[in-house]
């Protein structure tokens, strides 16, 4: 999509450049973009992949067993009969092509919300929603990062939708309903479905009073492109909840969400470096925390620090 801000980040095991190939051969107006290779990291030789799906931009990497992809942070798919006759098909179709060697987390079916929804963990691990959507309300994208808190997080997601709301520019809260009180074990008040709008692209978030034995972790982050040193810093301040999390651009929120914060000159670095000058600035950024783009832009010139 056209402004878009945040990437969603999928780390892999070592199935990273396999999972990327699938996904791009089911999903419409897919493809590959850029694909490097970061050598002698802490994970040894690491792939990684720019991609998009559905037009959504994403990235990925194979860096190691380290952290397991988990439904905290789901992607719905969207699909609107208003501007597509096929969409119902279409959702169908892909919805096979997930569940090969995957698993329904809530089988495709009608539900009072949508009369054609599912839930399906893919074999990489990566969750998908699918919904035929109204077409009401605002214009969304064909893809939407779903948070959900649950355990320690559990009844914080109307208090994260408004966080991030105040931290990203031309942002806006959209649609929030609540948890009646006749839906045990969730609780009353609690936000069943929120939306939110950070820039030009829409978030979902929810709470889940059941017995989940997962959070939010590593294995999906949310990547901020920033244009300038300001921009870093600016989210990297704002963002920043975990002292020890803080690596390699890395960082977690206070609900703990991880996110990356990054120049957009270092993705053009990666993409259109020499190998030498690739590993140099793989070298440099593997010593920081929060990146620093003098010293990232020296790296790839060459010049001693």
């Amino acid at each position: 999509m056209k402004n878009q801000h945040i990437v969603p980040h999928l780390w892999f095991d070592a199935e990273g450049e396999e999972a990327v190939d699938f996904y791009t051969s089911i999903f419409p107006q897919s493809k590959v973009n850029v694909k490097t290779y970061m050598e002698d990291t802490p994970s040894g030789d690491t792939p990684s992949l720019s991609f998009e799906l559905m037009d959504y931009k994403f990235m990925a990497i194979s860096a190691g067993p380290y952290f397991t992809l988990n439904p905290a942070i789901s992607f719905m798919l969207l699909f609107n009969p208003a501007s597509d006759e096929a969409a119902e098909g279409n959702l169908e179709s892909l919805w096979n092509k997930l569940m090969e060697g995957g698993t329904a987390l809530m089988p495709l079916d009608a539900y009072p919300f949508s009369s054609k929804y599912g839930w399906v963990q893919d074999k990489y691990g990566v969750t998908w929603q699918l919904i035929l959507s109204d077409g009401s309300g605002p214009e969304r994208s064909n893809i939407v990062p779903a948070m959900m808190f649950v355990g320690e997080n559990h009844g914080r997601a109307k208090e994260a939708i408004e966080y991030y709301v105040s931290i990203f520019p031309d942002s806006e809260v959209g649609e929030i309903a609540q948890y009646p009180g006749d839906m045990p074990p969730h609780t009353e008040g609690t936000v069943m479905y929120g939306d939110f709008r950070l820039g030009q692209q829409w978030f979902s978030a929810m709470d889940s009073a059941e017995d989940h034995d997962f959070n939010f972790n590593e294995a999906v982050s949310l990547m901020v492109q920033c244009k300038d040193q300001q921009e870093i810093d600016y989210y990297w301040e704002k963002l920043s909840a975990v002292p020890e999390a803080e690596q390699c651009g890395w960082l977690k929120d206070k609900f703990g969400v991880s996110w990356q914060i990054y120049p957009t000159a270092m993705e053009e670095m990666m993409a259109e470096g020499t190998r030498e000058q690739i590993n140099r600035v793989t070298e440099a950024f593997l010593k920081m925390k929060k990146f620093d783009i003098a010293t990232l832009e020296k790296a790839y010139r060459g010049e001693n620090s």
